[in-house]
């Protein structure tokens, strides 16, 4: 029996530095259908980018990203998430400095939790880092959108020096690593 029913879709929050890097890679993924960049883990309602830059918000620059379980799993979701950020450098990723760039994932549910856990406690294991990984992992309890114009930035700002000399090679490495998980058609 056929049916037109829609196949259910699940969402992944997720933190490693910059926002403008994670959107930029997790768009290209076969199976993500949308990948919105925002702010989550602070005490404030609805936060400006301004305010979560002065670090005072609690707030971290995440991406949540809308995929097809059924095309990719919230495990190849991690798997990519642990291969184009730090997740030893506590608030930190680069040049960029702050609480607002710390490693984190903000699950949706007890099962994402426990995947979470497990693939920490199996990368710790295998010693891919010689400092701890001190990725957090809690539950989601509010996600805000970003402005309008932190949405798509690395498709609409390539000659952004930021976008050349920090995104573009976390895309690079993602493809190159990833390239059976891409969206037919892109590079």
């Amino acid at each position: 029996m056929v049916t037109n029913e829609p196949r259910a879709r699940e969402q992944a929050t997720l933190g490693g530095g910059c926002f403008w890097c994670l959107e930029a890679v997790y768009t290209e993924l076969a199976g993500v259908e949308r990948v919105v960049s925002g702010y989550a883990g602070g005490q404030i309602a609805d936060p400006s980018y301004e305010a979560v830059c002065s670090g005072t918000t609690g707030h971290a620059e995440v991406v949540q990203i809308t995929y097809d379980p059924a095309t990719i799993a919230f495990q190849d979701l991690l798997d990519v998430f642990f291969t184009i950020h730090d997740p030893t450098t506590p608030n930190r990723q680069g040049h960029d400095v702050g609480s607002q760039y710390r490693s984190a994932i903000f699950t949706h549910s007890p099962e994402q939790r426990a995947t979470a856990e497990a693939t920490v406690a199996r990368l710790t294991e295998e010693r891919l880092w010689d400092d701890p990984i001190v990725t957090e992992i809690v539950p989601l309890t509010k996600f805000y959108a970003a402005e309008a114009y932190h949405q798509d930035y690395f498709e609409n700002n390539p000659g952004q020096p930021y976008c050349q000399v920090v995104v573009a090679p976390k895309v690079a490495k993602s493809r190159k690593v990833f390239f059976r998980k891409l969206k037919a058609g892109v590079a």
